[in-house]
């Protein structure tokens, strides 16, 4: 999936066959924020997004609101216990943190 980024935003890039026009969100925002953009263009979509991060970033400034970005680099997720052991053994077994231990594995799935 192609994704447009500005200012540690990431957006997605989507098309309207039926109207000839682009369209997309910032992703990664918490469910009380969205972000969208839209454009007959990529470079008028690219535009209208950027204007949405920066309309977004002084609207947190100018009412003091913490400002998320696109993926906050925090994630939690929920395994059964059994796998949560295992894999705490094996972090343990090899002199690193859990969350180091996950973030190694990840980054080697991924790569």
């Amino acid at each position: 999936m192609e994704t447009l980024r500005y200012k540690g935003f990431i957006g997605s890039i989507e098309a309207e066959l039926e109207d000839n026009t682009l369209y997309g969100k910032v992703l990664g925002l918490d469910a009380k924020t969205m972000i969208t953009y839209e454009g007959n263009t990529l470079s008028e979509l690219k535009e209208d997004f950027q204007n949405g991060v920066d309309d977004y970033i002084a609207h947190c400034k100018e009412h003091n609101i913490p400002m998320h970005k696109s993926y906050s680099g925090n994630f939690n997720i929920r395994i059964p216990a059994e796998l949560h052991t295992k894999i705490a053994y094996l972090a343990q077994s090899a002199g690193i943190s859990l969350n180091a231990f996950i973030k190694e594995t990840l980054s080697k799935a991924v790569m």
